[in-house]
């Protein structure tokens, strides 16, 4: 393997454009470049997303590495896999980033095992000393954080959280060196898609990558009052959650399940009413920069994790909160 060189990102596209993962993975990676005084390149691969390149130059990166083939538009990471190995064999970086989204972070998994490294997932942070990059994660269910260096081997590979990192600030007059990538897949992709089943569609804005998130759990009493919740939520132009008991329970679908099992989020704002706070549910939206809690009881665990909280009676507390904040945004 050649000599290393600095820091490679692996770009992620959605709907023919840029996902927001990818202006996170640029905005920690030319921080992490300029430490180790090395290129920020940019990798990007599907169908059709030549386009991205440009934009990715905007971003900050020195070099777009564009791998565009049909091969590459179908689901699942095999064509991807193989498509990156190489790649990453021939550009050598010191670091690799990739976003912890669903096929990412199988694809890091896989890829670490071939290029003969360590991977440290779901990173909420890194930084360089001397060289080496120590990245940092929660652990035990995010009641603690940890920290993970990979000394001898290269490149040093790390997954990132969704909105735990400022993303980059495009510049229209930054612009990249866009090298097409030749790639070569073949009798490599061994599965085929059979079936595809959609997400059930919810009111407001996506849980996944929402800026504001309004969850509620079994404290509410009964579906009856979920109500509640969902006027919050449309008052702040919000997304919905759920604990799992809620889910489980029937009252809303199991994709607004925040935590261990469901969903984790890093919103810039985290609302949760009648939620106790269980280890399982905290795990999923640790992250928040802020959280904000309404429950009856002041020994609620979910008070520890928070930055504000309301002990009382929510249907006392949500109604004219919502109505506030409507007259606030008028």
């Amino acid at each position: 393997m050649p000599a290393a060189n600095g820091v490679l990102v692996v770009a992620e596209t959605e709907r023919g454009g840029l996902a927001p993962i990818s202006a996170e993975l640029l905005g920690v990676g030319r921080t992490l470049a300029e430490v180790l005084g090395g290129t920020l390149t940019a990798a990007v691969l599907g169908s059709g997303v030549a386009e991205a390149a440009s934009a990715l130059g905007e971003l900050g990166a020195d070099v777009v590495l564009l791998a565009d083939s049909p091969a590459l538009g179908e689901p699942g990471v095999e064509a991807a896999l193989e498509a990156l190995t190489p790649l990453v064999t021939q550009e050598a970086p010191d670091i690799l980033l990739l976003g912890h989204t669903p096929d990412m972070r199988e694809l890091a998994a896989r890829l670490a095992f071939r290029l003969g490294t360590g991977l440290t997932t779901d990173c909420t942070a890194l930084r360089v000393e001397d060289g080496v990059l120590v990245m940092t994660k929660p652990v035990y269910g995010g009641s603690a954080n940890a920290e993970f260096t990979v000394p001898r081997a290269r490149p040093q590979m790390a997954t990132l959280r969704p909105r735990a990192f400022r993303p980059a600030v495009s510049d229209p007059s930054h612009h990249a060196e866009v090298r097409h990538v030749p790639v070569e897949v073949g009798a490599a992709v061994r599965s085929r898609v059979v079936e595809t089943v959609r997400e059930e569609a919810t009111t407001g804005p996506s849980l996944k990558n929402a800026k504001a998130v309004v969850s509620g759990g079994r404290g509410l009493g009964g579906p009856e009052n979920w109500h509640y919740v969902e006027e919050l939520a449309a008052s702040l132009g919000a997304a919905v959650g759920a604990t799992r008991a809620v889910t489980d329970a029937g009252w809303v679908p199991p994709g607004l399940q925040v935590g261990l099992t469901g969903v984790t989020i890093t919103p810039d704002l985290y609302v949760a009413v009648g939620v106790s706070g269980a280890v399982q549910h905290i795990a999923g939206c640790s992250g928040s920069r802020n959280i904000v809690a309404i429950n009856k009881d002041p020994d609620a665990n979910i008070f520890k994790h928070a930055r504000f909280g309301v002990v009382g009676d929510y249907k006392q507390i949500v109604p004219p909160l919502a109505a506030r904040i409507k007259e606030l945004k008028r």
